[in-house]
């Protein structure tokens, strides 16, 4: 992160999920206002640009969409590395997508453990006639990975641009926390090692000390001894 005369945060943010839950039409939406009701592959993965402004603070987001396509699963790591947020997309329509989710918070958890902020979007809600992924499931689900869940249809252009603040907000928040720990811990450092030099200036005067000479007054005696032999 750089800062002027306000803070600029970069964020990489990634969308995983099987093929065909809207994932591209997710991104363009949210960054280009646009929707294409014919269904493109994503062939390895592709990213946008969105810079927004949120409370002073200047955000720059790279938006990551990836493949969903089996073939293309084992690509996943390289993509997902680094992020510090991550939407899971599922269809509300195909139960499967729901539990590919799963797997994929699963491997996220596995691969970043809690430095990636996690959000779940349930999409398609137009479809909503033909859900077969309750909201009350996919919600608690959500909450029990620690992630938030939100419901969205690129279609209509509902509940984008509430996902991608939220979890902006969330990821800006993880950063300070993460940053004032590191600050609390580099203090914390520091003032052990200056424990330590004063400690060890002590054991050095203690040393001085012991291997200083002690003052007999012989050479008085001395003195004297030649004053009664004259």
């Amino acid at each position: 992160m750089s800062s002027s005369n306000e803070s600029v945060y970069n964020f990489k943010i990634v969308l995983l999920g099987e093929g065909c839950v809207g994932k591209t039409s997710l991104v363009l939406r949210y960054v280009e206002d646009k929707f294409n009701p014919k269904h493109i592959s994503t062939l390895q993965a592709s990213f946008l640009n969105k810079k927004i402004n949120v409370n002073g603070r200047r955000i720059n987001l790279s938006i990551w969409d990836t493949a969903g396509q089996e073939r293309f699963h084992a690509l996943g790591p390289i993509y997902y590395r680094s992020s510090n947020g991550a939407i899971l997309v599922y269809d509300i329509t195909d139960e499967d997508s729901f539990q590919k989710v799963k797997n994929w918070v699963k491997e996220l958890k596995k691969m970043l453990g809690t430095d990636i902020v996690l959000a779940i979007a349930g999409n398609k809600t137009d479809l909503a006639k033909d859900r077969n992924v309750p909201l009350d499931v996919a919600q608690a689900y959500a909450s029990g990975v620690g992630a938030k869940h939100y419901e969205t249809s690129a279609k209509m252009n509902e509940g984008i641009d509430e996902l991608f603040l939220e979890l902006t907000n969330d990821m800006v928040e993880a950063h300070e926390v993460k940053q004032a720990q590191n600050v609390a811990l580099s203090r914390t450092s520091s003032m052990r090692r200056s424990q330590a030099l004063v400690v060890d200036d002590d054991e050095r005067s203690d040393v001085q000390l012991q291997d200083s000479p002690v003052s007999s007054g012989r050479c008085c005696s001395g003195g004297g001894a030649a004053t009664s032999a004259s």
